[in-house]
Order: structure tokens, then C-alpha cells, then sequence
């Protein structure tokens, strides 16, 4: 199987392609636009015409996954135009180039379609965005549907592990833990959510992808904590981390983007047809970082 995957090079795409290409063997193109990852290609997915593009049409691609969208919640919601460009238009071209390459197309989304008034949620609950990040994500979301295209939307949140940049929560956690700097850092203690490996998230979707699976399905660990919780699940592991952490209410951060308090997945379809699957935690990351480290 031929897999192209736009946004290689952020921490979903990144274990997506080593997974896709180790484990099953399957040949795979990744793209980057403004971080030049290893092993990526350049292709700006706003402009198809650019002409520094990779000759996308040279690998004959059965499968698109589209990683790529701009993620900075708060920032969304100051700048609404390029997240609409960044998260919406190129979700649309991304569309585009697949109805072209008459490939499947696969996008990665997020609990942040929900209001977070009531999670855990299921694929079957209502959505309910309550900040510029989540209304786009969901816009995109509306455009795969009525794409007509075969596809699969993986909607994941909290996620974490191997990255080549380490920018994501736990990554940026551990490296201050190791430091052994002195730092005082204040985490929620009243957002909740479904932290996920990046390993897993992609050991998933190669799940569905070998059994020919479409829809909608939400991945997720067994892990429902709050972001203060989290903090302490991590630094527990480390115990001569010189890290102060105190928990702080979500309203005293004066964030510019409401955030859904109550998120976070459960991936009841996917279990329902993968029962024998095993979703790691954040505790096996840690401790199989530990082991090689």
C-alpha cells in the first residue's frame, strides 16, 4: 500500500509514517511545510501550484492522511483567518488532491468539536465546539463527510510520545524533569481528558486501514485525567525532578480560547470491532522511556 501523509512531520504524522513503513511494511511519502522533518518532502498543501511542491502525482498514492492543521488553541482564536486557511482550506485541498489521485482519505481531529460539558464522549454524541480551533476542526470534519471520498475521521486529544521536535505536553514534561532545573509550573486542575500515545494512534489507524474500515471512530487511552493529575503521573517517575507543580483553575489562566472542561474520548466502536486491541498509558511510556534512556 502506497500512503502519503501531509504533516509528517508534527507527532501524529511522525509515528504514522515509522509506523506504517516498520511494522507493516507498507511504502509511505511524508510531507512537511514549515518544519523540515527527516525523511519528509516539501508540499505547501495551500497552494498545489507551488512550485517548490513535491511531484505528488509520481507516487501513485492509495491512501491520504491529512495531519495537518494549526493547533495553537489560543492562538486560533486571535487569528480566526489563518486557522480557517490552515485548519478548513487546506482540509479542502487535501480533498481535492485525493479525489484526483482517486485515493482514501484518512483526518486526524479532536475532542474539541464537544463542549466538554459532559465527556468522556462516544462517536455518537453531539458535537458542540465552544472555541475557533474546535468550529474549524468540526468544519473540516463536514468537508470529508461531503467529500464523497472513502475516508476515515480518527478524532484523538492529549496526545503524546516519540517526537523529533518534542513539543508535546508529556515530551516537554520529562526533558524539564531530567534538567533538573528548578522550575514552579501551575497545570489545571479541572480540564479533563483521554491522554494517547502517538504509537498507539497509529498502531490504530493501521488497524483500520488493513480491514478496509470507513466512518467515523474515536481512539483513545484508559487514562481520564485532569492536566494537574497528568503532571503528577509523570514527575512521580522522575524523583529527583526539582519541579514545583500546583494545581490552578482554568478560569484564572485568562486563556483566550474556552476550553472544553469535561473532553476527552471513549472508543467504544473501535473496541467493539478491535477487541483484543491494547491501549497503552501514559506509566508504559514513561517506563519504556526509561528503559532505553
Amino acid at each position: 500500500m502506497n500512503v502519503l501523509i501531509l504533516g509528517a512531520s508534527g507527532l501524529i504524522g511522525g509515528n504514522l509514517a515509522r509506523h506504517f513503513s516498520k511494522n507493516l511494511n507498507w511504502n509511505v511519502l511524508g510531507t512537511y511545510f514549515s518544519y523540515a522533518a527527516k525523511n519528509c518532502v516539501y508540499f505547501n498543501t495551500l497552494n498545489p501550484e507551488d512550485p517548490k511542491n513535491y511531484s505528488i502525482k509520481s507516487f501513485e498514492t492509495d491512501v491520504i492522511v491529512h495531519c495537518g492543521a494549526l493547533t495553537w488553541v489560543d492562538y486560533c482564536e486571535t487569528h480566526e483567518g489563518e486557522s480557517h486557511d490552515k485548519t478548513v482550506k487546506s482540509t479542502a485541498m487535501a480533498i481535492d488532491l485525493a479525489k484526483r489521485c482517486k485515493s482514501k482519505f484518512v483526518y486526524i481531529s479532536t475532542d474539541y468539536v464537544f463542549d466538554g460539558k459532559d465527556g468522556p464522549y462516544d462517536e455518537l454524541a453531539q458535537v458542540n465546539p465552544v472555541s475557533i480551533y474546535g468550529k474549524h476542526k468540526l468544519e473540516a470534519e463536514n468537508l470529508v463527510y461531503a467529500s464523497g471520498l472513502e475516508h476515515l475521521i480518527c478524532r484523538v486529544t492529549n496526545v503524546y510520545g516519540d517526537e523529533e521536535r518534542g513539543k508535546n505536553f508529556v515530551s516537554r514534561l520529562i526533558e524539564h524533569a531530567i534538567s533538573k532545573e528548578k522550575k514552579e509550573i501551575e497545570f489545571p486542575s479541572d480540564q479533563y481528558a483521554t491522554p494517547v500515545n502517538a504509537k498507539d494512534v497509529a498502531n490504530a489507524i493501521g488497524h483500520l486501514l488493513s480491514n478496509d474500515k470507513i466512518g467515523l471512530y474515536n481512539l483513545s487511552s484508559t487514562d481520564y485525567l485532569n492536566r494537574y493529575q497528568l503532571a503528577q503521573r509523570v514527575l512521580k517517575l522522575f524523583p529527583d525532578n526539582k519541579i514545583q507543580i500546583k494545581p490552578i483553575l482554568t478560569s484564572e489562566l485568562d486563556q483566550a480560547a474556552e476550553r472544553p472542561l469535561f473532553g476527552g474520548l471513549i472508543p467504544a466502536k473501535f473496541i467493539k470491532e478491535f477487541p483484543t486491541f491494547e491501549f497503552s498509558n501514559v506509566d508504559d511510556y514513561i517506563k519504556d522511556f526509561l528503559n532505553e534512556n
